[in-house]
């Protein structure tokens, strides 16, 4: 596939017709991307678009710097973002794309199977160190997160730890596959992960949000339902200028064929 991407960029450089696109950003909304983009091709041959990630804030500054053509994002745009664009005559057009849930994820032999809102907190502000301060073993909690420059980083902080801080030299990693590899491998480790990268390997924790009184999976339908309370929605980030080159992939994501391959990836679909 990077072979053909790469031979379709030398050609958009050649041929009349042929348009070469550049979407980056949230490393959650890779997968999503790199399919539609995909099958957006082999449906319009002449068409190229290239996907790469890096993060949420990576994606909207390389709008700003005009190193992109669409920004991915799991968080909305931010105001100095919209100012910066603004300041140099942009004006930035939001679409969301796609729903997603995160999953609160530990080491598949940790016991615990239920944690609510306040406990995720006490956890991952540091107040609660142990696994049998929650009901689990006599273990270690050691807590890992995105990097800072992470949709998912701040999406979290915000949603479930109500914007206090991460505690202290928490474990930052640059992607959500370091957190699963991470996770799977230490006993007392908890984090963080969009649903559709959910494996066998790590064991998915049940939220509540109401103090303990329900405690809900992390699943497609239950995020559909809003039954799941840590959901959230998956944006495109685009200049307003470039709608007429953009809008077609764009467009191409919200319809029916677009959307199915959202739900195929684990992702759900807007409508």
């Amino acid at each position: 596939m990077k072979q053909i991407i790469l031979a379709a960029i030398a050609l958009a450089g050649v041929l009349p017709g042929v348009h070469a696109q550049r979407i980056k950003g949230s490393d959650t909304m890779l997968p999503l991307s790199q399919r539609e983009a995909e099958s957006y091709m082999k449906a319009n041959p002449r068409q190229t678009v290239t996907v790469t990630g890096g993060g949420s804030g990576v994606g909207i500054s390389a709008l700003v710097e005009g190193t992109t053509d669409v920004a991915q994002s799991s968080r909305k745009i931010k105001f100095d973002e919209r100012k910066k664009l603004q300041a140099s005559g942009k004006a930035v057009k939001e679409v969301v794309a796609a729903f997603d849930a995160l999953a609160v994820i530990v080491h598949p032999s940790n016991k615990v199977k239920n944690l609510t809102r306040e406990q995720l907190e006490g956890i991952f502000t540091g107040k609660i160190k142990n696994w049998r301060e929650v009901g689990g073993g006599d273990l270690k909690i050691v807590p890992y997160a995105r990097e800072t420059s992470s949709g998912t980083y701040e999406f979290f902080k915000e949603s479930v730890l109500k914007n206090k801080s991460y505690t202290n030299g928490i474990m930052s990693m640059p992607a959500t596959g370091a957190i699963i590899q991470s996770v799977s491998q230490t006993a007392g480790a908890v984090g963080y992960v969009g649903l559709a990268y959910l494996t066998r390997s790590v064991k998915a924790i049940c939220v509540s949000y109401d103090g303990g009184k329900s405690f809900a999976e992390p699943s497609v339908a239950n995020a559909k339902s809003k039954v799941y309370p840590i959901s959230r929605p998956l944006f495109y980030y685009y200049i307003a200028q470039s709608e007429e080159s953009v809008k077609p992939f764009i467009s191409y994501v919200l319809s029916d064929a677009g959307q199915k391959i959202i739900a195929d990836v684990g992702f759900i679909p807007v409508k």
